[in-house]
């Protein structure tokens, strides 16, 4: 294994990007914050920031793969924002199939019976600590190769 240090979840969106943080055995993923995305160097700022701050020593960044495995648009902004947040803070990336996340994080808030309101609030941190979970579940194995992923 690795050095030791937290492991941090992403949920990537184009305005949004939901954040989830491990402790630094790896065992348990809790959510962190749900960032607003502002400019290339404010966010390379914050990322750079939140690893120094939070110990980090690897992201898990959730890919939503199509339904066949596939690379869809959306995965595609996904790879370029890992190799991005790579470039930007020195850590490596590992990915992690995102399909139903946002569904199962919205399926945990309304039980919850919070209003419309706290609930978009809390999505995206909670996706995170999904993708971050699964991935911590599965022994820290994350898909690092989508040389034979088809479109």
């Amino acid at each position: 294994m690795e050095q030791q240090g937290c492991a941090a979840g992403i949920d990537f969106g184009t305005v949004r990007i939901g954040i989830a943080l491990s402790d630094p055995d790896r065992i348990i993923a809790s959510p962190y914050e749900t960032y607003t995305r502002q400019s290339p160097e404010h966010d390379a700022e914050y990322f750079r920031q939140f690893v120094e701050k939070e110990h980090v020593v690897r992201f898990v960044l959730g890919i939503p793969l199509c339904l066949n495995g596939g690379l869809s648009e959306k995965a595609k902004e996904v790879l370029q924002f890992g190799q991005w947040l790579e470039k930007t803070t020195g850590i490596g990336i590992d990915y992690t199939d995102e399909r139903y996340t946002s569904v199962e994080a919205e399926h945990f808030l309304r039980k919850a019976k919070l209003t419309d309101k706290k609930r978009k609030a809390r999505r995206d941190k909670i996706a995170a600590q999904i993708i971050l979970s699964s991935y911590l579940e599965s022994g820290c194995q994350g898909i690092t190769d989508f040389s034979g992923i088809e479109d």
